[in-house]
């Protein structure tokens, strides 16, 4: 997972998972549009949910579908990705399984919700969408998620809004298909996961992160950050994604911009060196 001169890495579970990835939260009405687009340009790595509430994930059927049309791409050469989101995290009238169902039932029928959303029969990953009240909940429904797994439907697993690093590590202990993804807002506020992300570099499962860009305006106008920019010729976002890639992130972008999802995509075209990643590490320190 470290080889930075590729656009994609293998996970521990051998997916091929890009280095960077499209979100679809909150796109709603436009998001088929959107997920054609994004895949036109080149991504092939998507990121949705079975929550009606944030996301449209029958739109992302829709734009993957017709866009692997248009584009001649099979299913294999996409990533698609998608999370089972707890009872407390949907809207009430939009529930896309049975809210009276356990939780085991819970986590099948929102996968069977995927699967039909998104017109096809597994997911490269299904992500626990946050941890739930109890550790005992957390457990009952990663264990449904395993099935999935053993079952052929999932091809590994992962976990969001997992701010707690003993939280983590309790669930990493007691799983036993370990988690492959944690994918978490990457702000200055949880110190930018500095030790989960080292946990997760000690036990391939891969970073993923959200919110990259639009919660870090003062990193982005860094003066360092900035000079780095100025010499590559490329913008600030550009650099701040591409250091994330070489440190081992996988990005999540969520632009609606045809211009911005080409220069997010372009971070690949160049490197920065080891020493300029060092200084970079420096304004991701904790406040």
């Amino acid at each position: 997972m470290n080889d930075n001169d590729t656009s994609s890495l293998l996970s521990s579970y051998g997916v091929t998972m890009p280095r960077i990835i499209y979100g679809t939260a909150w796109k709603k009405e436009r998001t088929a549009a959107l997920v054609e687009q994004a895949i036109a340009l080149g991504f092939r790595g998507i990121d949705t949910a079975c929550q009606p509430k944030h996301y449209h994930e029958a739109g992302v059927g829709h734009g993957v579908a017709v866009a692997s049309i248009q584009c001649g791409v099979t299913r294999a050469e996409f990533y698609l990705q998608s999370k089972f989101t707890p009872l407390a995290g949907q809207d009430p009238l939009r529930v896309p399984y049975n809210p009276e169902a356990t939780l085991g039932e819970q986590v099948e029928q929102s996968l069977h919700v995927s699967l039909s959303n998104l017109q096809t029969s597994y997911l490269d990953c299904l992500v626990l969408h946050s941890p739930l009240a109890t550790v005992s909940q957390t457990q009952q429904v990663w264990q449904a998620m395993e099935q999935l797994f053993h079952s052929g439907h999932v091809r590994q697993l992962g976990i969001s809004n997992c701010y707690d690093l003993q939280q983590l590590q309790g669930l990493h202990q007691m799983a036993g298909v370990k988690p492959a993804v944690l994918q978490n807002r990457f702000y200055a506020a949880t110190g930018y996961d500095r030790s989960l992300r080292a946990f997760c570099q000690q036990h391939q499962i891969v970073y993923q992160s959200f919110w990259t860009l639009s919660a870090n305006p003062a990193v982005l106008n860094h003066p360092l950050l900035r000079a780095i920019a100025d010499q590559y010729r490329r913008s600030t976002e550009q650099v701040l994604l591409r250091y994330l890639s070489q440190i081992g992130v996988v990005p999540l972008t969520g632009t609606t911009s045809a211009t911005h999802m080409r220069e997010d995509l372009a971070i690949f075209n160049f490197e920065l060196t080891a020493d300029e990643c060092d200084s970079l590490d420096g304004i991701l320190q904790d406040d």
